[in-house]
């Protein structure tokens, strides 16, 4: 599932003034205990399935006290299925990814992605031993990007062009905050923001593409819906039908950056 969301590759870009809260408090709208389900549905095939994404922890990893997010999902047609396992261990205090793992099962294919993250470092390490370098400090990878968005300060119109991936080449991907929307699902009826991301995944969208949520005008911020590219069943779309609330989310004074344009 999140080669699919692989769209969402974000991060500052170099040359922008960052914008820093210092001094003011940031609490993050999600926090260990979370969970998020959604039904998932597929214009190809008509297939159909189910996405859970979590927050777990704290884990001591190398020396943080990482949150741990997770996303399963399970999706096909028939004896055409595929399903896929991911997890991300994030610093909580400025949102940078200490390390990804990611299972992917399919009819056709299968892999297997483990990815160490140095972020003070600014450099990573993968297990069949490639490695690479980041363009920021506090880098991402494609679920935590979905948490991060929970973060923006969305309004109508802001724009953000954003390098934080810690891929390089997917960078920069441009997020643009369209207007508010309104949706009724199994977990209730929202008032949303439209965001739409315009990302480079060659592998997904053939080198550029959109990606389309609505995420709640609430101090929850909930992907209420996510319309992306999903192996093999092609364009899908997840809508959010239950929530289980977590903790209260890490407060800090830091403040988060934002580079933002309008």
């Amino acid at each position: 599932m999140n080669r699919a969301l692989s769209a969402i590759t974000l991060a500052m870009v170099v040359m922008l003034v960052p914008h820093t809260a210092v001094g003011q408090a940031m609490c993050l709208p999600f926090g260990p205990g979370e969970q998020l389900k959604y039904s998932v549905k597929a214009a190809k095939l008509g297939a159909r399935g189910n996405l859970v994404m979590s927050v777990g922890g704290p884990e001591s990893l190398r020396g943080y006290q990482a949150i741990v997010l997770r996303s399963e999902a399970s999706v096909g047609v028939g004896f055409i299925k595929g399903s896929d396992k991911s997890a991300s261990w994030v610093d909580p205090v400025r949102l940078a990814t200490l390390r990804y793992t990611q299972r992917e099962r399919h009819v056709v294919s299968r892999s297997n992605d483990s990815v160490e993250v140095f972020p003070d470092e600014r450099r990573w390490e993968r297990s069949d031993g490639r490695k690479g370098e980041t363009l920021t400090d506090d880098p991402l990878d494609v679920l935590s990007y979905i948490y991060y968005l929970r973060t923006l300060p969305l309004a109508v119109g802001s724009t953000w062009t954003l390098n934080r991936h810690l891929d390089s080449d997917r960078n920069p991907t441009i997020v643009t905050v369209i207007g508010l929307d309104s949706l009724e699902t199994a977990a209730g009826r929202f008032t949303a923001w439209k965001v739409e991301m315009h990302v480079r995944d060659k592998d997904h969208y053939g080198g550029a593409g959109t990606l389309k949520l609505l995420i709640s005008d609430d101090e929850r911020r909930l992907p209420v819906r996510i319309e992306s590219v999903m192996p093999i069943v092609g364009a899908a779309v997840m809508t959010l039908h239950e929530v289980v609330s977590g903790s209260p989310g890490r407060c800090t004074t830091q403040g988060t950056r934002h580079g933002m344009s309008k």
